[in-house]
């Protein structure tokens, strides 16, 4: 799942330290896709430290929802549907549908929840800025990423730009999925290709629309909170 869609589990948490750690997974990989820490495997040194604490709770929820979420009938129905729907666009691209399908869908699940008005960006936001960023420079050292320079350049990035508000609007996913593709591939699509991304993201996005909050209603009654 993407930011958005972790964030629907925790938007009634007060919590600003927990709903950054929700987040912290897919912030790392944004920031530094090489960085890989696995900081459930050493709870101990981080529970004595209650903010700390919390981001690791928050990290605990995150990797249970993305398990969820990826072992889900509706995951595994739906991104075979986009990707049959996808397979235009990919004719003669180095894309993988599969790959394309899977980044596809999570976008938009993020998009659903906001423009069905289920999740509050700008309080999204408000979460992050308010999180104590001593204690997240802290949690990442103890977690084994030795400078974290690059990972605050990306989280202050990321909450200056309120990027996230450019997901109401359907051809910003196809231009989303663009950019991730072009860290992998340099040219990923022509203009056409993302014409017709954009036409059937339009066409799945209305296949869904009236059944994809049951994803987020079965992972809720498992992990409840």
């Amino acid at each position: 799942m993407n930011f958005l869609s972790h964030y629907y589990f925790d938007s009634r948490n007060h919590d600003d330290n927990m709903v950054i750690g929700v987040v912290l997974p897919d912030f790392i990989k944004n920031a530094e896709k090489d960085c890989n820490l696995y900081p459930l495997k050493t709870p101990e040194l981080f529970k004595p430290f209650s903010i700390q604490s919390a981001i690791l709770s928050g990290w605990e929820r995150h990797v249970r929802v993305d398990q969820l979420f990826h072992t889900s009938t509706f995951f595994s129905t739906q991104s075979h549907a986009l990707k049959l729907l996808i397979l235009p666009a990919c004719e003669g691209s180095p894309v993988k549908p599969f790959f394309l399908a899977h980044i596809g869908l999570e976008l938009l699940l993020d998009h659903l929840l906001i423009t069905h008005n289920l999740v509050n960006i700008n309080r999204f936001y408000e979460q992050l800025e308010n999180a104590d960023k001593n204690a997240i420079d802290s949690f990442l050292k103890n977690a084994g990423m030795t400078n974290t320079d690059l990972f605050f350049r990306f989280l202050n990035n990321f909450i200056s730009s309120r990027y996230l508000l450019s997901y109401q609007k359907i051809e910003n996913i196809s231009y989303a999925l663009q950019q991730i593709c072009k860290r992998i591939w340099a040219d990923p699509f022509t203009e056409d290709q993302i014409g017709m991304l954009n036409a059937q993201l339009e066409v799945f996005r209305q296949q869904i629309e009236h059944d994809y909050l049951s994803i987020f209603e079965d992972i809720q009654n498992t992990i409840g909170g």
